[in-house]
């Protein structure tokens, strides 16, 4: 999950956490699997919606995976490549070969089933979106955080 507003860490928040290293101009390390690990992202919106409809027409016994699923998902390396573009200036990266503990290489949820069950419900936000979203918060942020 993130969005504007989401405060990701160096080994947490992957997204946000690139883009506010793109945004202050501090270095980022993508850590293992050649920068090809995979995840998925879910706009923080998308999810509270999804609670919301579930809230409204509960199914109880029924588990959910919910994420960006196949419609919203990139490598380390696809969202460099979306964010420098965005900026329109490289991020400074560098790469370790030890990948975090933990760490999946590959991971997109599989939302077919609250999508069947919850057919009002869709994602609204892409990745591109998601993307010009935290940067214009993130760009608002380091802004009022500078001495005047």
């Amino acid at each position: 999950m993130t969005g504007p507003g989401h405060s990701g860490a160096e080994l947490h928040g992957f997204l946000s956490y690139l883009v506010k290293c793109a945004v202050t101009q501090r270095p980022y390390t993508v850590f293992g699997y050649k920068g090809k690990q995979v995840r998925d992202n879910i706009h923080s919106y998308d999810l509270v919606n999804a609670f919301w409809r579930f809230f409204n027409a509960p199914r109880p016994g029924e588990v959910y995976n919910l994420g960006g699923g196949p419609g919203s998902n990139c490598s380390m390396l696809e969202a460099i490549t979306l964010i420098e573009r965005l900026t329109g200036r490289p991020i400074q990266w560098t790469y370790s070969d030890t990948n975090r503990a933990g760490d999946h290489i590959w991971w997109v949820s599989d939302i077919r089933r609250f999508s069947s069950h919850f057919p009002e419900w869709s994602l609204t936000y892409s990745l591109e979106h998601t993307i010009e979203e935290i940067f214009t918060d993130m760009r608002a942020r380091s802004a009022d955080s500078r001495p005047d």
